[in-house]
C-alpha cells in the first residue's frame, strides 16, 4: 500500500512517528512522507530536520507558509498550500508506478485542510486521524470537521469522538476507535536524563520547573494580546518560586502577538527560558521532570496524564475536548492562574493513567488498513 503521509508541524509529526516507524518496518506499506507548513520554516526551527534525523526520508518538501500571522496571511498560506499540493497530487497520479493508494492526514490545521482539499479532484482515498474532537476556542473545529467530511477512513482517539464522526458523516462506515498515537509515541520515546537535557538545552530540570505551552485563541482573536499579558505577568510572578520553560506558539492567527508580549514583558532572567521547539523527546523529557504544565495546548489534555502531571488549562482553546482528572480549568486572568498554580502542591499525586490510549494504537491502525 503506497501511502502519502502528510505532516505540517512538529506537533503532528510527534503523533505520527510511531506509526511511521511501524510502516517502514512492514513490507506491506510504502509510506511517502510529505512535509510542509512550519516544518520548512527557519523561523520555527526547520523541524523537517527532526524527521531526517529520525531516519525517515521525505518524498516531498513543500514551502507554503508565511511568517506573518494576520488573518490575511493565514488565508494566503491556505491558498498557496492548495496551489502547491495541486501539483503534488497531479505528479502522484500520472502513472501506475507513482500512483498512491491512500493519503494519511491528522488533525485540524488550516494548512492540512488546504492540502487535502487540493486532493479531492484526484479521487485519492483519505484516512483521517483524530476526527470528532471539539475545540470551541479555535477555528480548528471547522477544519477538523471538513477533513472528516472529505475522508473515507476515520481513526478516532475516543469512543465519543467516533460517535461524533458518525453524526458528521451520517453513517458508520470505516469509523474506528483506536486511541491516540500520542500515547504510542510516549511509550516508544526514550527520555533524556536531567543531565542530557541540560547539555542539549542549557536548562537544569533538577530545579522545580513549570512547562508552559500557550497558543492564541483563534475565535476571539481580539483578546489575544490581553491574554498574553495576563499569562506573561503570571509567569513573571511564579518565577519567584519556579523555573519557567516556555515553548513558543504554533503558526496560528495572532501567534506573533504572543511572541512579542512574552519578549517584552518577561524579564531576561536566567530562571525563565523560551524555546522554539524541544522536539517530542525534549518536550516529553521536560514534562516528565516538570512540576506541572500551564497553557492551552492539546498536549495538556491528551498527553500530560501519561506522565502523572496536573495541567492548568487556560481559556477556551481546548474547550469541549474530553479530559482526564489531571486537568484544572482556569480563566486567563493573572490572579486565577497564580492561585491555581500555588494550589497544585496540595493536590493528591496522580497515577499515570490516560483516557486517550494504551500505547497500542499503531498496531490497530496497521491491522485495519491491511484488512481494508
Amino acid at each position: 500500500m503506497k501511502i502519502a503521509v502528510l505532516t505540517s508541524s512538529r506537533a503532528d509529526y510527534g503523533f505520527l512517528k510511531p506509526l511511521l516507524t511501524q510502516m517502514y518496518k512492514d513490507d506491506f506499506f510504502q509510506p511517502q512522507i510529505i512535509t510542509f507548513g512550519t516544518h520548512q520554516s527557519a523561523f520555527y526551527g526547520n523541524t523537517y530536520q527532526h524527521i531526517e534525523n529520525d531516519g525517515f526520508s521525505s518524498t516531498k518538501n513543500v514551502d507554503s507558509i508565511l511568517i506573518n500571522h494576520t488573518p490575511e496571511a493565514i488565508a494566503t498560506s491556505m491558498g498557496l498550500t492548495t496551489i502547491k499540493f495541486a501539483s503534488i497530487w497531479a505528479d502522484l497520479s500520472k502513472n501506475k508506478e507513482d500512483k498512491i493508494d491512500l493519503i494519511l492526514c491528522l488533525g485540524d490545521r488550516y494548512e492540512m485542510f488546504a492540502a487535502i482539499a487540493a486532493s479531492l479532484p484526484f479521487n485519492i482515498p483519505i484516512a483521517h486521524l483524530s476526527g470528532g474532537e471539539t475545540t470551541l476556542g479555535a477555528i480548528d473545529d471547522a477544519f477538523r470537521n471538513s477533513l472528516t467530511i472529505m475522508s473515507s477512513i476515520h481513526f478516532t482517539n475516543t469512543q465519543a469522538n467516533a460517535q461524533r464522526v458518525r453524526e458528521i458523516k451520517g453513517n458508520d462506515k470505516n469509523i474506528f476507535f483506536v486511541g491516540s498515537l500520542a500515547i504510542d509515541n510516549i511509550h516508544s520515546t526514550k527520555l533524556l536524563s536531567i543531565e542530557e537535557f541540560k547539555e542539549k538545552n542549557k536548562i537544569d530540570l533538577s530545579v522545580p520547573t513549570i512547562l508552559v505551552s500557550f497558543h492564541p485563541e483563534t475565535v476571539n482573536i481580539q483578546k489575544n494580546e490581553y491574554y498574553a499579558k495576563q499569562v506573561a505577568q503570571s509567569l513573571e510572578e511564579l518565577s519567584k518560586n519556579f523555573q519557567i520553560v516556555i515553548t513558543m506558539p504554533n503558526a496560528d492567527t495572532m501567534s506573533n502577538i504572543i511572541r512579542e508580549v512574552f519578549a517584552k514583558i518577561i524579564p531576561k532572567k536566567h530562571i525563565i527560558h523560551t524555546v522554539e521547539s524541544l522536539g517530542s523527546v525534549g518536550y516529553y523529557s521536560c514534562l516528565e521532570n516538570a512540576c506541572f504544565l500551564i497553557g492551552n495546548s492539546s498536549s495538556g489534555i491528551v498527553e500530560a496524564a501519561s506522565f502523572g502531571k496536573y495541567v492548568i488549562n487556560l481559556g477556551d482553546r481546548q474547550k469541549g475536548r474530553e479530559a482526564g482528572n489531571n486537568v484544572i480549568y482556569s480563566g486567563i486572568e493573572q490572579k486565577e492562574i497564580i492561585d491555581n498554580a500555588l494550589e497544585i502542591s496540595k493536590l493528591p499525586t496522580l497515577k499515570k493513567e490516560n483516557i486517550y490510549g494504551d500505547g497500542n494504537t499503531t498496531n490497530r491502525i496497521c491491522d485495519i488498513l491491511k484488512e481494508i
